[in-house]
């Protein structure tokens, strides 16, 4: 009797042992299927450049349509100068009488970056005033404003909100 518990005993101890070897050979050969899988896309990745999918170069047609109706202008770029230091906003005025708050001395636009959260203003110069145009807008012209951009928080590439009065000019893409 005791030679058949002892060969249960050794049946089950190899049956364990079995299993557990088993499972770490299976284990271990799907750590290296997901380490060589992983491998192949950041390769592709990295070659692909660093253009994003969603961060498109123009604006959509159908925000320059709600821009030239609801704010009276169209063209609208952002523009890194002076070696990042200052963001320019440049816009044409299809309409001036929806485009008149834009050029208002008395409203204080700002910018906001959407991945730094940053808040710029236009610079006063002494002699100078605001680094921007101001007065009434006509048909045709394009007009612009200069924000300080020190430290250069918002980059090429960035989206930003430029917010003039009751105007929003959202997700513009700085170049």
């Amino acid at each position: 009797m005791n030679t058949s518990r002892e060969t249960v005993k050794l049946a089950t101890m190899a049956t364990l042992l079995a299993c557990s070897l088993w499972s770490a050979a299976s284990s271990a050969q799907s750590a290296q299927e997901q380490q060589a899988s992983s491998a192949a896309p950041g390769t592709a990745r990295a070659s692909a450049g660093k253009s994003s999918r969603y961060q498109p170069v123009k604006i959509p047609k159908h925000a320059r349509t709600f821009y030239q109706a609801y704010g009276g202008v169209d063209n609208l770029t952002v523009r890194q100068t002076a070696s990042g230091n200052l963001i320019r906003f440049s816009y044409r005025v299809t309409d001036p009488a929806r485009a008149k708050a834009l050029g208002e001395k008395n409203v204080t636009p700002y910018m906001i970056g959407q991945r730094s959260h940053a808040l710029l203003q236009i610079p006063v110069m002494d002699k100078i005033g605001q680094l921007r145009q101001t007065g009434t807008p006509e048909i045709g012209q394009e007009y612009w404003m200069v924000f300080s951009n020190k430290g250069n928080l918002i980059k090429a590439g960035d989206r930003v909100n430029v917010t003039i009065g009751s105007a929003h000019f959202d997700g513009l893409v700085v170049e």
